[in-house]
């Protein structure tokens, strides 16, 4: 019998017809067009070059960490494509075909049709990406997952090179927590394909220490903030939702596999928001884009409401895989079901929360 979350993922990849595009033939964008092993790449003085300014370089790091990591996976299930690895190479692919890698400012033509892949330093979507690719890569270098015995230089930006640390020793100074927390996964990652533990509970603890890394990306990544003035007031507001939900997918150890993200995915916002954007009435943009704006949004104000105490409660509530389970069933229908009921919400998660501490006990 499937569970509830297998039923919910059914039902709901049917709704996610109009939206963003976030693969091709199955995967991520231009995928099969990305270096898939390391002799494919440029090197130069022993070293193996990457220029993560270029789309195709930069999913080219995915591409060998999914390759890589793929002999510790087994936990996930059958085949590749269960790797959990594959939502970061998915949110690349998005950042492109919806215009998020260009530069904002205008004042070159990075990312536009007459170089389309051209991914600007200027923009706070490529920026914040620079932590969720280039540093996890780095990170798995460094501990031998991929590339063991070979050196790696990653080419900074001429304009502003400053902003961009391009080593592991760089990147360790500049972001210490960050940087450890990357090592801790692919450590624990190696120790735990090979324990005696049951898969359901390896797979859980390994999906754990990845969101804890992916998060602490993110909180490295604030250092991109100032680029946030390019863009109209909607597009930052989305950019915070964003980065905010994040804090609910982590919580669930959600297993981001391409046929598990692809319905978180699809109904992202396909292109930039402008000025006057406000959803559920943007014309152009489709009814599960409108409707996955309006509960970020949603999300957003009750958390202030709450004054910070709805992803605490989120967070308290995902104590169990039992109810981690539960919970992204939860959230599939919030953002994507037009139907599901948001004044329940609170009350749910206060009951799973009252679950947990009645288990501890």
């Amino acid at each position: 019998m499937h569970s509830l979350v297998t039923v919910t993922v059914l039902l709901l990849q049917s709704l996610c017809i109009n939206g963003a595009e976030v693969t091709e033939n199955g995967y991520p964008i231009l995928w099969d067009k990305a270096p898939g092993v390391i002799t494919e790449l440029p090197s130069a003085d022993g070293a193996v070059i990457i220029n993560p300014w270029d789309y195709l370089q930069r999913m080219s790091m995915h591409r060998l960490l999914i390759n890589a990591t793929e002999m510790y996976m087994s936990s996930m299930g059958l085949g590749s494509i269960e790797n959990p690895m594959w939502g970061f190479p998915l949110q690349l692919g998005w950042k492109l075909k919806s215009g998020r890698l260009v530069d904002p400012t205008g004042a070159t033509s990075c990312g536009q049709e007459t170089d389309p892949m051209c991914v600007s330093p200027q923009s706070w979507w490529a920026c914040v990406n620079y932590y969720l690719s280039v540093i996890p890569f780095l990170a798995a270098a460094e501990t031998g997952i991929v590339g063991q015995g070979l050196q790696f230089h990653i080419l900074a930006p001429k304009e502003t090179a400053v902003d961009y640390c391009t080593s592991y020793s760089n990147c360790s100074s500049q972001h210490v927590e960050m940087m450890a927390k990357w090592v801790i996964f692919y450590q624990a990652l190696k120790n735990l394909s090979t324990s005696d533990i049951p898969d359901l509970q390896k797979k859980d603890e390994i999906l754990g220490f990845m969101w804890s890394a992916h998060l602490s990306s993110l909180l490295a990544s604030s250092k991109c903030n100032a680029r946030l003035e390019y863009y109209s007031a909607p597009e930052g507001s989305f950019s915070r939702y964003w980065t905010d939900s994040v804090n609910y997918v982590a919580a669930l150890h959600f297993h981001s596999s391409i046929e598990k993200s692809k319905p978180f995915m699809s109904p992202l916002p396909s292109r930039v928001l402008r000025e006057g954007d406000s959803p559920p009435n943007i014309p152009d943009l489709s009814a599960e884009e409108n409707h996955t704006l309006r509960i970020f949004k949603w999300m957003d104000s009750m958390n202030k409401v709450l004054g910070g105490h709805l992803v605490q409660m989120w967070r308290k509530a995902m104590c169990s895989e039992k109810t981690r389970e539960k919970g992204q069933a939860l959230l599939q229908g919030l953002v994507l079901d037009p139907k599901f009921a948001v004044t329940g919400l609170l009350s749910v998660l206060l009951e799973m929360t009252t679950s947990c501490f009645a288990n501890v006990s």
